[in-house]
């Protein structure tokens, strides 16, 4: 696609970034992003919830306030009954409610299977924006959710799922962002390096798109990626997302076959409301470390970024 001419565009696709920046000519900045999925739960609210908190971990990952968000939806003609309809609507309506986002209104067409989510618009400071590609040499690494919600959703689907397994992911993709990026927004401006979620590219798919972008080489420390309970023993039933991604980024992963095949392939497991992978100046990791306590989020350091070499990911 050409890349936009307008000055006033901060960040577009180009990068692959989170979502989209725009400037205002009072000097502020709108954050817009759009995501929606098929069912990954069975219970409906729950789904709509986690469908409301994946679009809006977009404009979190970016630095930014989320305000207002758009209803996208599909559903079959004569397969679903309205109070399932109404039931993902309102799931999704309770987790805006919990960020303080503003439903707008939003649109549904028919479609054969069901897909929801929302296009998400935010606001940010034009100087303060987190960008997938600012990581530098010497920048620790932070993952604040742990991951596993795609081979615990596709284990759900086909009833292979353990209880502790179902609702350690549930909490998990329920999870909003928002105390994560509140965290970082209490650091000096600037020494957020680079920022994005994890969401559908895996952790290894957003962090090469991190290092790529970047110009460095990320070393992450594999025993220490926090995994959701039980998602370790499900790996083995690998999914269609999964085996995407390793083929699209594992050339670029360095020491692969030191690690265990199970817990590899957790590493390209695509994630629905993952958390974030911040890039932190190295003098602060500390009180990174200690914001991120304090406001209750399990952050875990997972790795530093180093010089660009030869692959964009090593693992150790």
């Amino acid at each position: 696609m050409p890349a936009p001419h307008d000055d006033r565009v901060l960040v577009d696709f180009r990068t692959a970034d989170d979502a989209g920046v725009y400037q205002w000519d009072d000097g502020s900045a709108l954050v817009q992003t759009v995501d929606f999925f098929t069912p990954v739960v069975d219970d409906p609210a729950t789904y709509g919830a986690i469908a409301a908190a994946n679009a809006l971990s977009d404009v979190y990952a970016m630095g930014g306030h989320p305000l207002t968000a758009l209803a996208i939806a599909g559903f079959p003609k004569d397969d679903v009954d309205e109070a399932t309809i109404r039931a993902i609507f309102l799931g999704g309506l309770h987790k805006l409610d919990e960020a303080g986002v503003a439903l707008l209104g939003g649109h549904t067409v028919q479609d054969p299977e069901i897909k929801f989510g929302y296009a998400v618009t935010g606001v940010v400071s034009p100087g303060a924006v987190w960008r997938n590609a600012g990581a530098r040499p010497g920048d620790v690494l932070f993952l604040t959710k742990p991951i596993g919600t795609g081979v615990v959703a596709t284990a759900i689907k086909f009833g292979r799922a353990g209880r502790e397994a179902e609702d350690a992911a549930i909490e998990v993709m329920l999870t909003l962002n928002r105390a994560a990026a509140e965290a970082l927004l209490t650091l000096p401006l600037g020494l957020v390096h680079a920022c994005t979620d994890i969401t559908g590219f895996g952790l290894l798919g957003h962090a090469t798109e991190m290092a790529q972008g970047s110009g460095v080489t990320l070393a992450l420390d594999v025993a220490a990626v926090p995994l959701i309970p039980g998602a370790l023993a499900l790996a083995s039933n690998r999914s269609g997302g999964m085996k995407t991604n390793e083929e699209y980024f594992a050339s670029g992963v360095g020491g692969r076959d030191a690690v265990d095949p199970a817990l590899l392939a957790l590493l390209f497991d695509p994630q629905t409301s993952g958390g974030l992978l911040v890039a932190v100046d190295p003098a602060s990791a500390g009180a990174a470390a200690s914001a991120f306590a304090a406001g209750g989020v399990a952050a875990a350091r997972v790795g530093t970024a180093g010089p660009a070499s030869g692959a964009a990911i090593v693992l150790r």
